[in-house]
């Protein structure tokens, strides 16, 4: 049994064409997009810079476009984005290399936990398609796991 997706708008603070804006942050794994959600102080830019340790690439930090309009989505650089990523307590720290754009192919909740130790399989829907998001609030740990996931998949239950 798979609950409902949740619909994007959930995340979206502004529209231009099929271009939604998302206050998130964005990393890219093997080229593949990873999409970090949450409220300000969540952890979004601690995530990222932990899987940018392993090898992620910085898409986005603090805000990063999403164009629904194919599929796959698309992750996009703001065209003013800065190689900086916030790392709380010490500042704006030097990304390194970054990526302009990767198609979406995982989200990251931060504001919900999971509910299970083997969680119900979550999306979000974009239009006909869906991605599946993962409820992660208050999860530590998750960098190596997401990884992981993103280059070898997840098994089916």
């Amino acid at each position: 049994m798979h609950p409902e997706p949740d619909p994007i708008a959930r995340w979206v603070t502004a529209r231009k064409g099929t271009a939604l804006w998302l206050n998130a942050t964005a990393v890219a794994v093997d080229g593949q997009g990873l999409l970090l959600l949450g409220a300000p102080g969540t952890g979004k830019s601690t995530l990222a810079i932990a899987m940018m340790a392993l090898g992620a690439v910085l898409i986005s930090d603090d805000g990063v476009w999403l164009q629904s309009g194919g599929t796959p989505a698309i992750l996009e650089r703001p065209e003013q984005a800065r190689d900086l990523i916030e790392a709380r307590g010490i500042g704006l720290i030097r990304s390194g290399p970054t990526i302009a754009r990767a198609p979406l192919v995982l989200a990251v909740d931060l504001d919900r936990p999971a509910t299970a130790r083997l969680p119900l399989r979550h999306t979000i829907a974009l239009g006909d398609s869906t991605v599946p998001l993962i409820h992660a609030a208050g999860e530590h740990g998750l960098a190596p796991a997401l990884l992981l996931m993103m280059r070898q998949g997840r098994a089916e239950p």
